[in-house]
Parts: structure tokens; C-alpha cells; sequence
């Protein structure tokens, strides 16, 4: 039975091993931290995202960056708090992202998707958590780590961009609703 089992190292010799900088430590503490809290950020971003692979995927990308901030994260008070504040953010940043990738599919009539598609990413970001998602400024503003001020102005900027295609979309409205 093991005869059908050939040896690849026999014929081609030894299979080469990348060369690179080993990996950087990781230290003690966060990796308790990750081990500990790992199955709680998996299942609140599949619980978001709906894919395992997007999810894993997701919760790694919080974790590089919690681990690039570890060192300022142990001072603070609240290190839960500020981990799962990275971990939403990510997986905000995640659910945003993956939006504004299939928006231009998405017909909308009037424009309103492609000029969506124009904003900036914080535009973007605002106008989608506030019109669509239905959070208020001060949410939005935790979400994105800004002051509510700044989301204010992203806001009005973004309905400046979007306006002529608004008055477009009402002006439409206005002339079937007089005929």
C-alpha cells in the first residue's frame, strides 16, 4: 500500500525553505490576550460578516493591529474596552469596504451609487453609517475615532457632493406626482 507513496525530495532533492527575517516575538501577555478572546471576536465578526474565511480573516487584521498598539494598550485602564473597540472598527472597516466594492453593481436609477463611489472614504463611511445604518453622529464618531464635529463636516460635505444628483432624483418625483 505505501508503494504507490513516492518521495519528492528523492527526485527533485530538497525542497528550499524561504529565506526572510524570522517573525517578530510576540510577547507573552498578548498572546494570553489573543488565546483568551480569540473565539469572542471570531463569533462577533462572523456574526457580522456572515463568511468564516472574512471572518478569521478579520479578526487577524485586529489583532496585528492590536498587537502593533499593545505596548500604549497595557496603560490604559480599560485594555478590554480598547481591544474591542479595534475589533469593531475592523470589522466596521471590513462590512464598509466590501460595500462600496459591489456599489457600482448595484442599480440605482438616478446615479446615486456611482457618485457614492466619488466621495471620499470618510464621506463614504458617514454617509453610509448615517443614512443607512441609522447611527447618530456621536456613534459614528466612537466608530471612526473622530470628534463629532468632524463627522458633522463629512456629512455636510457629502450631501454637497450628492446634491445635484438628489435635486435630479426629486425634480423626477415632483413632475410624475403633477401630471
Amino acid at each position: 500500500m505505501t508503494d504507490d507513496v513516492r518521495d519528492v525530495s528523492e527526485e527533485t532533492g530538497p525542497v528550499p525553505v524561504a529565506e526572510g527575517p524570522p517573525p517578530l516575538p510576540i510577547p507573552v501577555d498578548l498572546e494570553a490576550y489573543y488565546l483568551s478572546n480569540q473565539d469572542a471576536f471570531h463569533e462577533f465578526a462572523l456574526a457580522i460578516l456572515k463568511t468564516n474565511d472574512l471572518a478569521e480573516e478579520t479578526v487577524h487584521r485586529a489583532f496585528r493591529e492590536i498587537k502593533r498598539q499593545w505596548d500604549s494598550l497595557l496603560l490604559e485602564p480599560d485594555l478590554a474596552e480598547q481591544a474591542w473597540t479595534i475589533m469593531r472598527r475592523t470589522v466596521l472597516d471590513e462590512v464598509l469596504g466590501t460595500f462600496r466594492e459591489s456599489l457600482p453593481f448595484m442599480g440605482s436609477g438616478i446615479g446615486l451609487y456611482p457618485a457614492m463611489c466619488k466621495l471620499s472614504s470618510r464621506q463614504f463611511d458617514v454617509v453610509v453609517l448615517k443614512a443607512i445604518g441609522k447611527y447618530d453622529t456621536k456613534h459614528i464618531a466612537w466608530y471612526m475615532g473622530l470628534t463629532p464635529g468632524t463627522v458633522t463636516h463629512h456629512w455636510r460635505k457629502a450631501q454637497e457632493r450628492l446634491a445635484p444628483i438628489h435635486r435630479r432624483a426629486t425634480r423626477l418625483i415632483y413632475r410624475r406626482d403633477t401630471t
